[in-house]
């Protein structure tokens, strides 16, 4: 969507230029509406000076024909236009929606980062909302103002002085009305902001929440949640506070300037310039006036609000990419020689490594965050500050993620499941009609969906929280293997099984990489049992790689991480 660093205002802009269509039907239509709405007051007018004041009953059945047919026209166009209006907004929202998707779910990463889940949400949800129905207020500002030149025009074919007093008076309202919209947008972006927040850190307590009620922290998230979530509602009172000053403000106004034409319309009939008839229709048309100068007012408020929600879009479709995107190709077929040289990243120090094609290697941290920054180097979710990672002879930093992530598929610790079914979930990255029950069986996945009351078209709910830990690693891994990448990397797949399901994971997974690169990033004996060897990582550097009996009988630190 536009450029790569978009501006609040790009945002907004061409949200509208997408919806242009739907809008300018909507404004025509609407300015239809206005225009008939405006007439009805001069027919009334008419009806009195021909019909009422000369008893003609003929005259007044004809102008009341005419009355009922300007409704039925009114009727029409208020319908469609609302639907034009209502439709533009919507697809605006859908379109900000899937392009902020697009972007949080970039190979080359980035919109993430110093933001919560639940942030991101909000900005997808209520901003995209916001700046959609900013539309829909465009189309509303435009029919309003056509609204007021056609009750100008009319003003001045009764009176020059009526004429001008509108056509004078509305551009003053309106630009009170633009200053008066300003403390709301500031306070409406600090809302958003205050709202996202306490979305994202509600989304955090949820997601930990087996884990607060087992350490006995709930006073303690409570509290935290009931600190934030009073910080986001004194942010919206103000920003409450700003709309109803604003509104009242603009709704006083409005009233001086009806009592303008009102009054000014009155002593043009008490001195004769105009007949009774005109004086109804001037007073009418100031009564009029009161509905699209209340839209004005609306309008200035939702522009107020759609400006602060496209400035936290933009900053989310503007923030800077993780990593560079590469030109590099990798050969094919890929081998899957891994190689790091140097490579220097988090708590990582000058670790080199060569993993042969087809080898299943095992890495054992004695720091569970350098097994953590190891999975980022590999995955290229981020550059090694120094040195080089390379598959196949290919730099890394050459290749674009999403290239590189169909030759290598990094498997971390927490992998989360999707809704759907336990079979959906499995084969949700399967090469296209690939047979997932190889995978399913390696993983154990087999024996799970036994237990389950509809076998693996058993539905999962949200994150697989319907189902138990090990089943969700289980079914996690199977996945990763039925993805069937020429390199897999895993992470600690099975801190959750018992050692028998253990054993037999190893062994399926032994089975079914063979003659493809495997790295098992783990501390588990079961699975370190059946690789080909082990890297020992101690303070960031290899320490040593042998095969795991021999590195269990000569280093104590492995033996203290793996059989703690």
């Amino acid at each position: 969507m536009g450029p790569s660093n978009p501006s609040g205002r790009d945002v907004l802009r061409r949200s509208i230029k997408g919806q242009r269509r739907d809008v300018a039907l909507g404004s025509l239509l609407g300015s239809g509406h206005q225009a008939g709405e405006a007439l009805v007051p001069v027919l009334i007018g008419v009806v009195i000076d021909r019909a009422v004041t000369d008893s003609d009953t003929g005259a007044l059945l004809r102008w009341l024909a005419v009355l009922a047919v300007v409704y039925t026209g009114l009727a029409l166009s208020y319908r469609y236009g609302a639907w034009s209006g209502d439709r533009a907004a919507a697809q605006a929202e859908h379109d900000l929606r899937i392009t902020l998707v697009r972007r949080v779910l970039h190979p080359r990463g980035g919109a993430e980062e110093g933001r919560l889940p639940g942030a991101l949400a909000n900005v997808a949800t209520e901003d995209a909302k916001r700046v959609g129905a900013v539309n829909m207020a465009l189309m509303a500002g435009i029919s309003a103002l056509a609204g007021i030149l056609a009750c100008a025009v009319v003003l001045l074919r009764a009176s020059v002085t009526l004429g001008l007093v509108v056509l004078l008076g509305t551009p003053v309202l309106l630009w009170l009305g633009h200053l008066l919209s300003k403390p709301l947008e500031s306070r409406s972006e600090a809302e958003q902001e205050r709202a996202a927040h306490a979305s994202a850190v509600a989304a955090d307590l949820v997601a930990g929440l087996r884990i607060l009620k087992g350490i006995g922290g709930e006073s303690t998230a409570i509290s935290r949640y009931r600190t934030t979530s009073r910080d986001s509602l004194q942010a919206t009172l103000k920003a409450a506070r700003a709309q109803a000053f604003q509104s009242g403000m603009v709704l006083t106004l409005t009233g001086c300037l009806i009592a303008a034409v009102a009054l000014v319309g009155g002593r043009l009939a008490a001195n004769g310039s105009i007949s009774l008839g005109q004086l109804v229709s001037a007073v009418g048309l100031a009564l009029f006036l009161l509905g699209p100068l209340e839209v004005l007012a609306w309008v200035n408020a939702e522009l107020a609000q759609g400006r602060a929600s496209a400035s936290r879009i933009a900053e989310v479709l503007a923030a800077p990419h993780t990593v560079d995107p590469g030109e590099g190709t990798l050969p094919q077929p890929v081998r899957g020689a891994v190689r790091l040289s140097g490579v220097s990243l988090g708590g990582l120090r000058d670790v080199d490594l060569d993993v042969a094609p087809g080898e299943l290697l095992g890495v054992v941290t004695t720091d569970p965050a350098q097994a953590t920054d190891l999975m980022r180097a590999l995955a290229r979710q981020t550059d090694p500050d120094s040195g080089t990672v390379e598959l196949d002879g290919v730099c890394l930093r050459d290749l674009d993620p999403a290239q590189l992530r169909t030759a290598m598929l990094v498997a971390e610790h927490d992998a989360d499941l999707f809704e759907g079914t336990v079979h959906d979930n499995v084969t949700a990255s399967a090469p296209d009609g690939a047979d997932p029950e190889p995978a399913m069986a390696a993983a154990g996945v087999a024996q799970v969906a036994q237990s389950l009351p509809d076998g693996a078209d058993t539905a999962v709910s949200e994150r697989g929280r319907s189902l138990s830990g090990g089943q969700r690693q289980r079914v996690a891994l199977a996945r990763a293997l039925a993805a069937d990448r020429p390199v897999l990397v895993v992470h600690d797949p099975t801190t959750a099984v018992d050692a028998v399901t253990e054993a037999g994971i190893a062994t399926g997974i032994r089975e079914i990489r063979k003659g493809r690169t495997t790295i098992l990033v783990t501390t588990s004996p079961g699975l370190l049992s059946v690789t080909d060897r082990v890297v020992l990582l101690e303070d960031g550097r290899v320490s040593d790689t042998a095969p795991h009996a021999d590195l269990i009988r000569r280093h104590e630190s492995y033996r203290a991480a793996v059989l703690a």
